[in-house]
């Protein structure tokens, strides 16, 4: 395997095959010039077109990997239950809105995290996550 593949199992909840998936799904990672590029790749980030508070439409939903956003989110789901930092982190997110949405803001947070672990290929610091 590549090099980036030993540093993202350092991140809680990414195992061998959630790795695999996030590496190869994620081909060359400078075709993404900023890491919001590669967060709405990942279909990690919403696409609601909002003014004044009123919603005024969708946008390309479909638009993005969706084995990456399956990949987040199950990275998303074993990091709370095995990382206590983590874990707070989600039930104070959960508290204000939903489990849903606390799920969904926890994968963009470890796919931001990834994108700078493959970028730099340095090893996750999970202080830096949840400060």
């Amino acid at each position: 395997m590549r090099y980036p593949y030993e540093e993202l199992l350092t991140v809680a909840g990414i195992g061998k095959i959630l790795g695999i998936t996030i590496m190869l799904e994620t081909g060359d990672i400078n075709r993404f010039p900023t890491v919001s590029d590669y967060s709405s790749y990942c279909r990690c980030v919403s696409s609601k077109k909002i003014s004044n508070g009123k919603k005024k439409g969708e946008g390309n939903k479909k638009n993005g990997n969706k084995y990456l956003a399956w990949a987040y989110v199950e990275a998303a789901n074993f990091m709370r239950r095995y990382s206590t930092p983590a874990r707070s982190w989600h039930q104070r997110k959960a508290s204000k809105t939903n489990k849903i949405v606390a799920i969904k803001a926890l994968s963009n947070k470890i796919a931001r995290a990834c994108y700078f672990i493959i970028k730099d290929q340095k090893p996750f610091d999970p202080k830096k996550l949840f400060q």
